[in-house]
């Protein structure tokens, strides 16, 4: 018989798993982007983790893993003038529009 796997007390916390694709000639252009996003949103308050890494397995694309403590803390981030900016900017380098999975951690 199989076991469920564990599963995480109830918690405030909020995980997302952002995913970037860059239009062909803009990776670098993406990543830089996506570094100096994360440079400033880890300081914003209520940040756990604000992680970009580049998907190995497909060329141009970038996974951020974001963790907030509370729904508002990630709520105040997104009204940022950086994260707006962002945005705003970013349209132009991507292939599709950004997604964004929620997570929920299991243990």
């Amino acid at each position: 018989m199989t076991e469920p796997l564990p599963t995480r007390p109830s918690t405030d916390e909020v995980w997302l798993m952002p995913v970037f694709v860059a239009k062909a000639g803009h990776e670098a252009d993406l990543q830089e982007a996506l570094g100096t996003l994360q440079t400033i949103s880890r300081k914003d308050p209520g940040c756990l983790e604000y992680s970009v890494f580049s998907d190995d397995q497909r060329p141009g694309t970038f996974v951020l893993i974001e963790g907030w403590a509370r729904r508002e803390d990630l709520t105040a981030h997104n009204g940022e003038t950086h994260v707006k900016e962002f945005v705003i900017g970013v349209e132009r380098l991507l292939s599709v529009p950004f997604s964004v999975t929620p997570l929920t951690p299991l243990t």
